[in-house]
């Protein structure tokens, strides 16, 4: 099956695809794409290799060396090295500076009744209840209070100052 998308660098392009294998301290992501793009190259200097080839010299899938001909095509070599930045985080962010200080406070205050100590579980439903914020799980009440030293299983945890460390 004839390639869709065939690549054709000029040489300063395939200079600069060489130089970005040769760099030491790359990431290795850009390193691989500079590799395909070379080895996928028909123009006059190039001589371009199936991409089973490919695929076996550079550890990739043939699929993978498809998507990185396409964006090369699409993007050009420059831009196709670099992946695309995303424009919204994954999840926003629930606890900020405002809402993690209630849930210290929480955690420093009396536990509620029948209770011997605050849990994670405990604080989570206590601050979906007091409608903080809709949903939130322990983790991220783990992490606010990680972030301030607040330990849970202290018999005291008064302020969530951080413990001093002995001398040497």
């Amino acid at each position: 099956m004839p390639k869709k998308y065939r690549i054709e660098l000029t040489p300063s392009e395939r200079e600069l695809l060489k130089a970005v294998c040769r760099k030491q301290r790359i990431s290795a992501q850009k390193r691989q794409r500079a590799r395909v793009f070379l080895l996928s190259d028909e123009s006059s200097e190039g001589k371009a290799l199936k991409d089973s080839v490919i695929a076996e010299k550079t550890g990739m899938s043939t699929s993978s060396i498809e998507r990185l001909r396409k964006l090369c095509h699409e993007r050009g070599p420059e831009e196709a090295l670099e992946s695309k930045e995303r424009l919204v985080p994954p999840r926003e962010i629930k606890v900020d500076g405002n809402l993690e200080a209630k849930i210290i406070a929480m955690a420093c205050s009396a536990p509620p009744e029948g209770c011997a100590r605050w849990t994670l579980r405990l604080l989570a439903e206590r601050v979906v209840e007091l409608e903080l914020v809709e949903s939130i799980s322990g983790e991220s009440i783990r992490r606010a209070l990680k972030k301030t030293g607040c330990s849970l299983t202290a018999v005291i945890t008064g302020a969530s100052l951080k413990k001093k460390m002995p001398p040497l």
